[in-house]
C-alpha cells in the first residue's frame, strides 16, 4: 500500500512576502518618510580632525541664514539626564574629539537644504599644543607596541582559550601550515540610510527609527531624557537593512530626539551616506596567524588560531573572529586568543556574523592549506576531523550535519570532476578552478513575549516587537501562528515594530526567528487550547493570550548549539587584467527546520553575495594622514552589483529539526550564508592559478601583480 501524501501544512511552505506589496508601492513608510505636521530638519557637523580639543564652535554666520531654528553645540547642547553607557552617543556633551567624523554640532532648520545650508556655514576650530590638532595613531600593526589581550571578545566570549600543548603538538606534527591572512576595515550599506523622525509632545517623545530593535533605543532614549520608559514610543515597522550597524542606539536618533526636545517641534534626520563609515560602526580589520599540524592521514593534532584586531579609544569592541576555531575541527591541542589595540579610530561594531565571517575565512583558508600539504582532498580532510562534541567545551552537538552539507554539496557541484592540479584548466586567457570551505554560526535564542487575538470574524491577530529588517520576519511569524492555531495564513494579522506591542529581543545575531517565533509558537498554541474549550460566539474584543518565553529561553543548555554550511564556488581569472569572476556558487546548509524556503534561501544567498563583495571588491582604507576611512560613498566601497553575481547561484538544505534549541526545530540562518563564502572563493583562486592569497579584497592589482611575480625564473622573484 502507498504511503499517503505528506499533509500541506503552512508552516514550511513558501509563502509570498506578507508585505511585499506595500513595499514595491510606496505604502510601506520607513522612519524619514514620517512627517509630521510642522516638522523641521537637522545635519549634522562631523569634526574635520582626527583628535583634538574643541577652542569654539561659531554658529553666527549659521543663525543667519533663512529658515534655521537653531545649531546646537557641545557648548550648549541640553546636557544629557545620565551618561550612556555607549561613549558612541555622548555626542555634543564635551568638547573632545576622540576620531574624525565625530559630531560636533547639528544644525536644525525650516527645510532640508537650509539646514545643510546651516551646517556648512558653521566654523568649528579644534586644536591644541600651540594652536596644532593633537597628534593620531590610526594604522594596525603586527608590532604595535600597544597591543593587549582583553578579558572578553564580541559575545561575551573569553579572549584566550587553551587545550593541552599546542606549541608543542605544532613543533612535534609531521605536517605543518603556518599562514598569516590580513582583512582588511569593511562597512555595512544598507539601502535605507540611519535616519529617525523624533516628536516631543505633551511629556511624550515618539521617535521613528532606522534600528534593529526598538525597545533597545526606548530604553537609551528614556535614559539619557530622563523620561520614564511608558512615556517614549520607538516604531520600526519598516527598515531597508541594518547588517548588525543598526542593532545598537546610534547617534541619529539621539540627536533627533535632543533636537525635538529643545526646539518643540518634530525633527527629522537622516544621515548622509558618507557619515556612516565614522558613526554607525564598522567591521574591524584583524591580522591573522593560524598554525595547523596534523599527521600523515590529515588528522589535526594542533590548531592554534591568533587575532590582532583594534578598538576606540572611547570603548572597547573586540571582534570575536579566533571564536569558529574553538568550534569546527577536533583537535586535541588548541590555543585561540585575542589581541586588541586602541587607536583614534571610529568603535568597531557589529557586521553581518561579526566574528564568524573572517575567522571562518582565515581557518578555512588555512584547511585549505593543510589539504595542499598533505595531497590530499580538501572535503575528505574536513570529514576526516569531523567531532561529534564542541571541542573547547566538550558538550554534544544539539545537532551537526556538516558532513552531510559536505558530501550533499559536492555531489550537486560534480565536485568527483574536479582536476586537483592548480592551474591545470585553462581557456585560453582564463585560468578556472573551483573551491570548497565550511561555515558555521550560533544558533542563538532570546526571551521574548508575544500576544495572538483571535476575533469573531475568523481572523487572528498576532502582536510582538520584532523588527522585520529585510528577512521576511512578518510573514514566517504569520506562519507559526497560522500552524499553531490551524487557519490559514491569510487569516493572520501581524503587528511588529514598535514599542506598544509586547517586548521582543533586537533583529540580531540571526536569533529573531528562533525568539519571537518560540514566543507566538507557545500563545498561539495557548490559544488553540482555549479555543477548543470555548463554547459559543466569541466576545467582540475576543480571546487573547499572551505569552512569554523568559523562563524557557534562559535555561543554559547542555548541548553546543550551531548551524553548519558547506560552500562550493567556480571562477576564472583573467591572466591579462587580473580581474576574477564567480562563475557559479553553491552553498548546501543545516539550519534546523526551514520554516519558509522562499525567505530562507533569498536569506542564504544574499549571504553569498555579501561573502563575494567581501572576497573579491569590498575593502576600506584607512587614511593614515587625515585618520578617516576613504571609501565613504557606494561610488568607491565597491558593494556586489547584478553584474559581479553568477546567475548561477544555489543554496539548498539538509532536513534537520532541531528540538533542543526551541519547539519550532528552526535556526538562525541570516548570516550563516556568508560565513564560508569568501573562503570558498579565494581556495578556488588558488586552484586557479596556484598562487596563494592571504589578504583581501582579490581585486584585479593584486591578483595580476601575484601572477606576474609567481611567472617570473625564481631567481627574479625576489623583491617582486
Amino acid at each position: 500500500m502507498a504511503d499517503p501524501p505528506p499533509r500541506r501544512t503552512v508552516l514550511g511552505a513558501p509563502a509570498e512576502r506578507l508585505e511585499g506589496r506595500d513595499k514595491v508601492t510606496g505604502k510601506a513608510r520607513y522612519a524619514a518618510e514620517h512627517t509630521p505636521p510642522g516638522c523641521a530638519y537637522a545635519w549634522p557637523v562631523p569634526a574635520g580632525v582626527t583628535c583634538g580639543r574643541l577652542t569654539s564652535v561659531d554658529t553666527a554666520d549659521a543663525l543667519a541664514l533663512p529658515g534655521v531654528l537653531t545649531v546646537l553645540t557641545p557648548f550648549d547642547a541640553p546636557r544629557f539626564a545620565v551618561p550612556p553607557d555607549d561613549p558612541n552617543l555622548d555626542v555634543l556633551q564635551y568638547d573632545a574629539v576622540p576620531h574624525r567624523g565625530w559630531y560636533v554640532a547639528l544644525a536644525v532648520a525650516d527645510t532640508l537644504e537650509n539646514a545643510r545650508a546651516a551646517a556648512a556655514a558653521v566654523r568649528v576650530t579644534c586644536a591644541d599644543h600651540g594652536d596644532e590638532p593633537e597628534p593620531h595613531d590610526v594604522f594596525l600593526a603586527e608590532d604595535h607596541p600597544e597591543t593587549y589581550t582583553p578579558d572578553e571578545v564580541n559575545g561575551g566570549y573569553p579572549a584566550h582559550r587553551e587545550r593541552g600543548d599546542a606549541a608543542a603538538a605544532f613543533a612535534a606534527a609531521p605536517v605543518r601550515v603556518d599562514t598569516r591572512h590580513r582583512l582588511p576595515p569593511l562597512h555595512n550599506h544598507p539601502m535605507e540610510p540611519h535616519a529617525a523622525t523624533a516628536h516631543f509632545a505633551g511629556g511624550r517623545l515618539t521617535v521613528y527609527d532606522s534600528c534593529q530593535g526598538t525597545g533597545t533605543v526606548r530604553a537609551v532614549l528614556a535614559a539619557l531624557f530622563g523620561l520614564p520608559e511608558d512615556r517614549v514610543t520607538v516604531v520600526a515597522e519598516h527598515v531597508g537593512g541594518g547588517f548588525g550597524s543598526k542593532g545598537t542606539t546610534r547617534p541619529h536618533a539621539v540627536l533627533a530626539a535632543m533636537a525635538a526636545i529643545h526646539t518643540g517641534r518634530p525633527v527629522k534626520l537622516a544621515l548622509p551616506r558618507r557619515h556612516l563609515a565614522s558613526v554607525t560602526g564598522h567591521r574591524a580589520p584583524t591580522l591573522h596567524r593560524l598554525r595547523l599540524g596534523a599527521e600523515r592521514d590529515g588528522t589535526l593534532v594542533s590548531l592554534s588560531h591568533e587575532v590582532l584586531t583594534h578598538t576606540s579609544r572611547i570603548s572597547e569592541f573586540v571582534e570575536q573572529a579566533a571564536v569558529p576555531s574553538r568550534v569546527m575541527y577536533g583537535s586535541p591541542h588548541s590555543l585561540t586568543t585575542h589581541r586588541v589595540v586602541r587607536l583614534d579610530v571610529p568603535v568597531p561594531s557589529w557586521m553581518r556574523a561579526p566574528g564568524e565571517t573572517p575567522g571562518m575565512h582565515a581557518l578555512e583558508s588555512a584547511v585549505d592549506e593543510l589539504a595542499d600539504a598533505l595531497g590530499m582532498d580538501p572535503i575528505e580532510l574536513r570529514v576526516r576531523n569531523e567531532t561529534a562534541v564542541e571541542p573547547d567545551s566538550g558538550r554534544p552537538f544539539s545537532s551537526r550535519h556538516l558532513v552531510d552539507c559536505l558530501r550533499e554539496g559536492a555531489r550537486r557541484f560534480g565536485w568527483h570532476r574536479r582536476d586537483p592540479r592548480p592551474a591545470a584548466r585553462r581557456e585560453g586567457d582564463l585560468l578556472v578552478g573551483t573551491g570548497v570551505a565550511a561555515a558555521t554560526y550560533p544558533a542563538y535564542v532570546s526571551p521574548s513575549s508575544a500576544s495572538v487575538t483571535a476575533h469573531p470574524d475568523g481572523t487572528r491577530t498576532v502582536r510582538t516587537n520584532a523588527t522585520d529588517i529585510g528577512t521576511g520576519a512578518r510573514t514566517v511569524l504569520a506562519q507559526v501562528a497560522a500552524e499553531a492555531l490551524g487557519v490559514p495564513l491569510d487569516a493572520v494579522r501581524i503587528e511588529i515594530g514598535s514599542t506598544r506591542l509586547p517586548r521582543a529581543p533586537l533583529a540580531g545575531g540571526s536569533s529573531g526567528t528562533a525568539s519571537w517565533g518560540w514566543a507566538v509558537h507557545k500563545a498561539a498554541t495557548e490559544l488553540a487550547a482555549l479555543l477548543a474549550a470555548h463554547d459559543g460566539p466569541l466576545p467582540d474584543e475576543g480571546l487573547t493570550v499572551t505569552a512569554d518565553t523568559g523562563a524557557e529561553a534562559r535555561r543554559t543548555p547542555p548541548y553546543a548549539r550551531h548551524a553548519f554550511g558547506a560552500q562550493f564556488a567556480e571562477v576564472q581569472v583573467d591572466t591579462v587584467t587580473g580581474e576574477v569572476r564567480a562563475r557559479r556558487m553553491l552553498g548546501v546548509f543545516a539550519a534546523g527546520r526551514i520554516l519558509n524556503p522562499r525567505t530562507a534561501r533569498s536569506q542564504l544567498t544574499g549571504g553569498m553575495v555579501m561573502g563575494l563583495g567581501m572576497a573579491l571588491t569590498e575593502h576600506s582604507t584607512m587614511d593614515a594622514a587625515h585618520g578617516d576611512f576613504v571609501e565613504s560613498d557606494l561610488a568607491s566601497y565597491h558593494v556586489p552589483t547584478h553584474a559581479d553575481v553568477p546567475t548561477d547561484l544555489q543554496a539548498h538544505w539538509i532536513d534537520e529539526d532541531d528540538s533542543l534549541l526551541n519547539p519550532l526545530g528552526s535556526k538562525g540562518i541570516g548570516e550563516l550564508g556568508i560565513v564560508g563564502a569568501a573562503a570558498a572563493l579565494g581556495n578556488a583562486v588558488r586552484h586557479a592559478t596556484g598562487v596563494r592569497f592571504h589578504e583581501l579584497p582579490l581585486t584585479p592589482d593584486r591578483v595580476l601583480t601575484a601572477l606576474e611575480a609567481a611567472a617570473r625564473p625564481p631567481g627574479e622573484r625576489v623583491g617582486g
